[in-house]
Formats: structure tokens, sequence, C-alpha cells
């Protein structure tokens, strides 16, 4: 069976400089959808047995077809394991040989991930990288959470060790605390990087994303080009690379987008004499443009699609989706912007404070770089920071919501009735909540910061069936006397939570005068007390000592 999109993908592999041998493996399955990074274990025999054995089984079963692709996914790891655990057995040479993974299977426009260890598997779109796995490691669980930064994590004595890996002891698939299994939309003009931590341990998550951005139609340079990166840095393990871009897919960085770049500035009416004859056929072309471009216009609101496609075809394209850039001297610029915004328009949001409530519009994107914060304009009547009532087909990515005395806030995100994606923000200071939903809200909250706010960091109600993934929430509902969990969700909602961070809140989960939070989830969600635990082991070895 293959997927709907023909995929092409750059594979690059190399032993760095300083390991006689490779014990990564890659596997790309363009007509299938099915993407690996396998990485034998460094310090252990047979380190590259283990990951040819899985890569074997990963041909024979995740590009079947046969079953959903989780299905799939769990089968070809748990039967790589237990393979590998079988071969270890009987072979004197090759006892304590494991390896770690992830893989990635496409289908249609949604992307499945089974994961164990410490490789990773990115998402780029629109000019940032995420990364999407979590690392079963100490050293990657203290990244996850914030207690280290990325270059304190990259280069920790310890970041060789996991606690999870594939080979060591015999699974099931099922098996908890075994396969972390992820699933999420996958657009046409994004891209997914899928590499073993020989590349995160060496290169930044800026200096990827830099290299990445350059991608012009030749994914095999790009894939190149990232295990350069890691030798230049060193070359101190494996390194291995699998960069899967999406059809429409193109750098920021790009020749081929800079090219158009200067083309689009340079059509402009230059200076100069002209004839008058010339001048006077120019300006019978001109009239007859906006009367012709005048009745398109017109018709175009009712024709277009919610987000219409943008097709470049030559100076005179038709109108379609803009992108509308903010005035950063103007403290209700996003404000001011959005009144002008239209369905498929986005909001190019640069650095600076902003003051709300932002009441978004259905359809159009709030796209922040920088550090834009937003604060609630004390002489509003409305007491949220940013407010989605109705509102559908709308995103907002990496804002920062705060209070102070001068701007107290009650909810940083009101979420009602509405489907919308919330990424990257940070919100801290409301009184009541971080987020409420409320409602029959959809949507999705990916990879948000929830922290210090006095009531749930995000409180869940109605009927809502608000999908949470990858967010940090911490630190909510401590105030003495009336304390709350990090999440509340009311009875009637079915929230979807797949790997979330849910900790050191007023209330432990399991005591939150709400529904239980474990009802609704998927994948591993490290909840308070469980946020810290770590089982030591790994790549160095079992009986590690604790840090």
């Amino acid at each position: 069976m293959k997927t709907a999109t023909a995929w092409q993908a750059g594979v690059a592999t190399h032993p760095g400089l300083e390991r006689p041998i490779n014990e990564d493996r890659v596997f790309a399955d363009e007509a299938h959808g099915v993407f690996a990074v396998v990485d034998g274990l460094g310090g252990h025999a047979a380190g590259e047995r283990a990951a040819e054995t899985a890569v074997g089984v990963i041909a024979e079963h995740a590009g079947s077809g046969m079953g959903e692709p989780e299905e799939r996914i769990r089968k070809s790891i748990a039967t790589a394991n237990n393979r590998i655990c079988d071969l270890a057995k009987n072979h004197e040479g090759w006892r304590g040989m494991a390896c770690v993974l992830t893989l990635a299977v496409v289908h249609g426009d949604r992307v499945t991930v089974g994961h164990v260890g410490d490789s990773r598997l990115y998402l780029i779109w629109n000019g940032h990288l995420r990364k999407l796995t979590s690392d079963h490691s100490p050293v990657g669980e203290m990244e996850d959470q914030g207690e280290l930064t990325e270059g304190e994590a990259m280069c920790h004595p310890r970041r060789n060790e996991i606690f999870r890996d594939v080979g060591s002891v015999p699974h099931e698939p099922n098996d908890p605390e075994f396969i972390e299994v992820r699933e999420f939309p996958l657009r046409p003009d994004a891209a997914l990087l899928l590499c073993s931590d020989g590349l995160s341990d060496a290169v930044t998550s800026s200096q990827i994303r830099a290299i990445v951005e350059r991608y012009d139609s030749n994914p095999e340079e790009v894939a190149q080009r990232l295990v350069e990166a890691a030798n230049e840095a060193g070359g101190r393990d494996n390194v291995s690379v699998v960069f899967v871009p999406g059809p429409e897919f193109l750098g920021s960085e790009s020749p081929t987008l800079q090219a158009a770049r200067v083309r689009h500035g340079s059509t402009r009416v230059r200076g100069g004499k002209t004839s008058s004859g010339f001048g006077f056929s120019t300006a019978l072309w001109f009239v007859g443009g906006v009367l012709l471009g005048g009745s398109l216009w017109a018709g175009y609101d009712h024709f277009a699609p919610l987000r219409p496609a943008f097709k470049v075809v030559g100076p005179a394209a038709l109108p379609g989706p803009s992108h509308i850039t903010v005035n950063a001297a103007d403290p209700f610029g996003i404000v001011h912007s959005l009144t002008m915004a239209r369905a498929g328009d986005t909001l190019n949001v640069p650095a600076g404070h902003y003051l709300g409530p932002i009441v978004l519009k259905s359809g159009v994107d709030v796209l922040c770089a920088g550090d834009v914060m937003v604060m609630r304009d004390p002489a509003s009547a409305t007491d949220a920071a940013i407010v989605a009532n109705s509102v559908h087909g709308s995103r907002v990515k990496g804002l920062r919501i705060a209070s102070d005395p001068t701007h107290p806030l009650k909810t940083g995100v009101l979420i009602e009735d509405s489907s919308i994606e919330l990424d990257d923000a940070d919100i801290s200071g409301a009184e009541s909540a971080g987020i409420q939903i409320a409602g029959s809200s959809e949507g999705e909250l990916l990879a948000n910061f929830i922290h210090g706010n006095n009531g749930p960091g995000v409180a869940i109600g109605g009927a809502s069936t608000t999908r949470l993934a990858g967010n940090r929430i911490e630190e909510n509902g401590r105030s003495k006397g009336a304390p709350h969990g990090g999440l509340e969700i009311a009875e009637s909602a079915r929230p979807l939570l797949v790997n979330n961070i849910i900790a050191r809140n007023g209330l432990n989960t399991t005591g939150q005068p709400s529904a239980a939070v474990g009802a609704g989830t998927r994948g591993h969600n490290l909840m308070d007390a469980e946020a810290r635990r770590s089982t030591p082991g790994g790549k160095t070895g079992a009986g590690t000592p604790p840090m």
C-alpha cells in the first residue's frame, strides 16, 4: 500500500571520527512512507548486529500495509526486541547487545512514530524545528523538564545513559514503559528529521534548523550536510540522519526562495524617460488590468476556500492569502492587524510588548518571531489575554503571556466552542487558569510551557476533546489555602493527552477535584511525582548510580 504522497528521503550515516565501527543503521522505504534510524548501543557487544537485526524486522513488518500504523510499529519494535534477545542468548559474543531506534510511518496527512531510547524525531515547519520524541534517559528527561539547558545536556557526563532500549529484556508490543508511540498531522509544507544522538549531542537545534532551512529540492544534500556538521563538531560518535521533506517544503533560506524574493522585489515600475506612445500603451494596459483585477477580487471571497493554496503565477498573480506584519511600535499592533485580516491570512508578529485582549478570528494565524509578550489592557472589560470564541482553523505560535500588578490577568487563554492550535506559548501569572477550555472545543495545545498560575495550569470543561501533546504544566495552583492541580478536567470533557509533563503543581493528579487525568491519555505522560522517576541503566550498563 503506497502513501498518497510520493516521498523522497535524504539518508546519510557515518562512523564519526573516533569510532572504528559504525553501529548505526538507517532505513527509508519511500514507496510505503516508512523511515527509521537505529543506533546500536555503544559499549555493548555487537551493537551493529542488533541494529542490523532491527532494520531487517522493520523492513519485514512496518511497510507491509497490514493493520493500522500503530499496530505495525508496535509489532515491528517488539519483534526486533525479542529477536535480538534470542540472538544474544545463543551467541556468547553477542551477550548484552541492544539498540535504540525511532521509526516513523507516514499515512495520508498523518505520521505515527514509535520510539525507544535517545534517537530523535524533529518536525520542521514554518521556520521552526520542534523535537517530538522524548529522550528516555536521565539527562534527556532533565532537559525536557527545563532543569538543564540544551548546551548543558549536550556536554553532561551522563548523556550516554538510557533507561529504555530494544533487545536487553523480552517485551510484548503493548508493554507499558517500552515503546513511546505518537501520532500527529503532517502538512505537505513540513519536513521530518530522524537522527541518532551522534547528531543531537554534537550539533545544536538552532544549527540543525539553519542547515535544514537551506533545503532546495535535494534531501540527500541536507542529510549529508548534517552528518558533516556533526563531524566538524568533533565526530565523537556514529551519526545517522534520515531527512524527509514534504512535497511543498522549501527552506526559508533556499536559493530558490531567495531568487523569488529578488524577482518579487524587482517587479516595480522603474523610473526614467519613456516615449509618449509607450506611456499611453502602458496606461491602457494598467486601466484594463485594474478593471479585470477588480472583478476577480469581488468574487474572491465567495469562491476562496478557508485556507486557499498560495500559488505564484507570475508578477500578476491573483490575490491570495496575505502576510501582515504587525507594527511593533504600536502596543495594540496585534489587535489592529487582526481587524484587517481575513480567513487565510497570517499575522507575523515581531518581538515586542503588546496589549490584549487579542480576539482571534477564524482562519487567521498569529505567528511570533522572537520574544513576543502579551499582557491584558487594564482598561478592558475582558479579563483574558487571548480569546477564541467560536473560532476555527486558527493557529497561534510563540507568544508569551504574563501579568503584573498594573496588568492583572484572570485567564491567560480562553477557548470556547473553538478549534484552534496553540503552539510554543509561555503562560504564567493568571489568577483563575493559565488556559481555560470550555464548550465543545477541539483543536490542539502543542509544546506549551504553562507555569506559575494561581489556578490550574489548564482547566478543561464542557464537552471539549482538545488534544494536549508535549506540554510542560508545572508550578501551578500553589496558592496557600486554595491549591489546584496542573490539569483539571470536568467529568463531561474527553481530552487526549500525549507525552505531557505535569509536575510540582498544588495538587497531585490523584488529589484533583475533577475527573482522573489518565482517562484520556495516550503515549507517556509524566505526572507529578512520576515526572522525576527514571530507571538507572542503559548505554553505560545497568546499575549506574542515580543522580
